[in-house]
């Protein structure tokens, strides 16, 4: 199988305890589960690299998929997911879940409520000047999009805001925007005669 090139120890070992049949049919599962990842990864995540031997190797990546759970202000807790691999409505071989991998990573972000909305993203290795935001009543758009970073988020705010009031800072990785909630306004009374 062409993953055990990468792995002779391991195959060794395996064929030496267990004989050549015992994996054949894992290693078929094996082989298409890699073909089927290879031929739906996006071209920019994989690289060959020279080695100083003269050799090449190739890298993949990266991968990132993680998420943080948070109280929401019902008492229900709130699941949020970061990154840039997702779970496919589609299915894959045999039925199982497939996997997306997008180009561009979906940051970690909190949402704060308090007198005003709050978002809270991370954006590790972006200057200021890359990142790209849009704010309408409901939502909040992040983007950068860079040679060697994108990432791309669009929140649903909890309470319509007023896009005119926000503001930003991003240090250390870290983007704060704080807008300002939207002021409802009070209907007339109706006088019945």
């Amino acid at each position: 199988m062409f993953w055990e090139d990468d792995f002779p120890e391991l195959r060794r070992r395996r064929r030496l305890f267990f004989g050549d049949r015992f994996f054949d049919e894992v290693d078929k599962m094996m082989e298409e589960m890699f073909k089927e990842a290879f031929s739906e990864m996006p071209k920019d995540m994989i690289r060959e690299r020279k080695l100083p031997g003269g050799g090449t190797v190739k890298e993949m990546g990266p991968f990132v998929y993680g998420y943080s759970i948070t109280m929401g202000p019902d008492g229900k807790p709130v699941v949020r997911e970061f990154g840039n691999v997702k779970p496919s409505l589609r299915a894959g071989p045999r039925g199982a879940p497939k996997l997306e991998l997008k180009d561009e990573r979906e940051p970690l972000v909190d949402v704060l409520v308090n007198n005003d909305v709050r978002v809270v993203a991370e954006l590790p290795g972006v200057d200021k000047k890359d990142i790209k935001l849009d704010a309408s009543d409901g939502t909040l758009t992040i983007s950068v999009n860079t040679e060697d970073h994108k990432y791309y988020k669009k929140i649903d705010l909890p309470t319509e805001v007023d896009p005119d009031s926000s503001k930003a800072s991003y240090k250390n990785g870290v983007l704060e925007v704080t807008l300002a909630k939207r002021q409802k306004k009070e209907g007339k009374g109706i006088r019945i005669e």
